[in-house]
């Protein structure tokens, strides 16, 4: 027999018990569809240090494109401690499909197409869908221990999040004017009270 809670959830008392991390995306019979958020990873080496340095006068601009774009969460770029010509580029969206509409963008296409006349010798790409978010955090003034699941769409906002035992701010990143560092957080849509999903969520089922 369906508990009260369970069943004013539309949670069926017989299903597998959920990950912790499934609290933050109920699924359909919920309020809100889950979302598939979309990693990119690329590992890159230049034909070139001309090469790169050119690189990053057009990569820089992107920060500007990629913050119109509806569905682009997060871009980073790490150059191995190692290795100096090899490069890694990740990226997070919060679907396939908005991954493909910056690979639909005028300047994506333009830069792609530069990069692919000779700047750039191998780039290995892969890609994956999320499966969870856990954030670990310890407080280097009252050793306060944070360890939590959070929404990857909302990060900037988690990030931002003072110690809620001493209110130490913690450091993080903003957007870089080399594109190297840009970040975003997914708009709130409004959520239903009544056990219906929003309208943008139907029309997608």
């Amino acid at each position: 027999m369906q508990s009260d809670v369970s069943a004013s959830a539309g949670v069926d008392a017989h299903s597998p018990p959920r990950r912790p991390e499934d609290a933050l995306y109920p699924d359909k019979r919920g309020f809100h569809p889950v979302m598939a958020i979309y990693l990119s990873m690329q590992r890159v080496r230049f034909s070139s240090p001309g090469a790169y340095e050119k690189f990053k006068v057009v990569f820089a601009d992107t920060r500007h494109h990629l913050m119109k774009l509806p569905g682009f969460l997060h871009l980073t770029w790490w150059e191995h401690p190692d290795d100096r010509m090899w490069f890694n580029e990740c990226s997070f969206w919060a679907s396939k499909e908005a991954l493909y509409d910056w690979h639909m963008d005028t300047y994506h296409k333009h830069a792609k197409a530069w990069a692919a006349n000779g700047a750039i010798m191998e780039d290995i790409i892969t890609n994956f869908e999320l499966v969870g978010t856990r954030l670990l955090r310890i407080c280097p003034c009252c050793n306060e221990l944070q360890d939590k699941v959070y929404d990857l769409g909302q990060e900037q906002a988690v990030l931002r999040e003072q110690c809620p035992n001493c209110g130490f701010h913690f450091p993080y990143m903003t957007e870089q004017e080399s594109s190297f560092g840009v970040f975003k957080d997914l708009a709130l849509e409004p959520v239903s009270t009544n056990g219906k999903e929003p309208a943008a969520a139907q029309a997608n089922t």
